[in-house]
């Protein structure tokens, strides 16, 4: 699908601290810093997919900078991969040392992180693989994991646990996106060997809450009451999923799956509508992230705990991957309770939202 290019200016977070003391020399800083530069460029993908590039990480990466007496600029793309790459530029002109990237896709992510070992600037993919881009290091979650994990809780569900035939549609993240090929990978396996279950559409949602909308109305203006369950990746169409079953008079009735812990996707949780989300505390990946790229400008070369494999070019790829939390009733205050999400963010929409904050212990 054909990202539209958007030129217009983006919002900017910028932490400013002392420079960083003590650190020698690196032969992977940037070719205009010298042995003290602490600058790090952090490059975010749009506001629309998840509120977290809104949020939680921005939150996350400002105070682990601080932490590390870095001095970091961290850009949103707002969904153009021209405004990245133009962000990109700029980080280099600053001098930053490291940029932390989440791309919008491979094609445009490979291109920013060449463009950056040309210039002596450490690349390092934050949340998303860069396929074929040749990033120092990889930071994230184990995201077949992830999607093992969304397909094990979705069997559990209380409007299909116990069933001998369950009929699901699925609908997928962006095919841009190796993470959503990677959540595939793992829920696929997990359904595809169900006993039992069948796999009656496979859509592509392409992390948009419209997008997911008008999938799903497709989906189930085709196949009606043989859907019993939707493996939907994330939470921002999870919502849309649950918006055309409450017009149906069928929120509730039918399982839904999400992802990121969302407080709209805790608020879904509580009422019934989600039968869970998948949490990735931020802190996972910032306080790893922004840690490694205090390392690397000391001079370090960090050994990574793991790897994982490019599936362009077959190539190992140094990583750092956190471990998520299925998130149902009977653990949904823990985002809240861990600081990812606000109890006002989650309770404070309506009375509905209020009164089951207060059934489940949220404050």
């Amino acid at each position: 699908m054909m990202r539209k290019r958007i030129y217009a200016a983006v919002a900017v977070a910028t932490v400013a601290a002392t420079a960083l003391a003590g650190c020698s020399s690196s032969s992977k800083s940037s070719s205009s810093s010298s042995s003290s530069n602490n600058k790090v460029g952090i490059l975010l993908p749009d506001t629309a997919s998840s509120p977290r590039w809104v949020s939680a990480d921005p939150k996350q990466i400002a105070a682990q900078c601080a932490v590390y007496k870095l001095d970091c600029k961290i850009y949103n793309a707002n969904g153009s991969d021209a405004t990245q790459e133009q962000q990109n530029q700029q980080l280099i002109s600053w001098g930053a040392g490291v940029i932390m990237l989440v791309d919008l896709d491979s094609s445009s992510g490979a291109a920013i992180e060449k463009l950056d070992k040309s210039k002596g600037v450490v690349p390092i993919d934050y949340d998303r693989l860069t396929q074929g881009g040749g990033a120092s290091y990889y930071v994230s979650f184990d995201n077949v994991k992830v999607g093992e994990d969304q397909g094990k809780a979705l069997t559990q569900c209380s409007q299909v646990a116990g069933k001998s035939g369950v009929g699901y549609v699925e609908i997928d993240g962006a095919s841009t996106d190796n993470n959503a090929t990677l959540f595939a990978q793992g829920y696929n396996s997990v359904l595809g060997s169900q006993p039992g279950w069948t796999k009656l559409d496979d859509g592509n949602g392409n992390w948009s809450a419209t997008t997911a909308q008008s999938v799903f109305q497709n989906q189930l203006g085709k196949y009606g009451s043989k859907i019993n369950a939707v493996m939907v990746a994330n939470d921002t169409m999870a919502q849309s999923v649950i918006n055309v079953l409450q017009q149906q008079g069928l929120a509730g009735k039918v399982a839904v799956s999400g992802q990121d812990a969302s407080a709209g996707g805790l608020d879904n949780i509580m009422a019934g509508t989600q039968c869970f989300s998948i949490y990735k505390p931020v802190a996972g990946e910032a306080d790893v992230a922004v840690k490694l790229a205090s390392q690397i400008l000391a001079g370090q070369k960090p050994t990574a705990p793991a790897t994982v494999t490019d599936p362009s070019n077959g190539s190992k790829v140094p990583a750092y991957l956190a471990t998520p939390t299925v998130i149902t009733t009977a653990n949904v205050g823990l985002p809240v309770k861990d600081g990812y999400e606000t109890a006002a963010s989650v309770c404070d929409t309506n009375s509905t939202t209020k009164a089951n904050c207060a059934k489940y212990g949220i404050s």
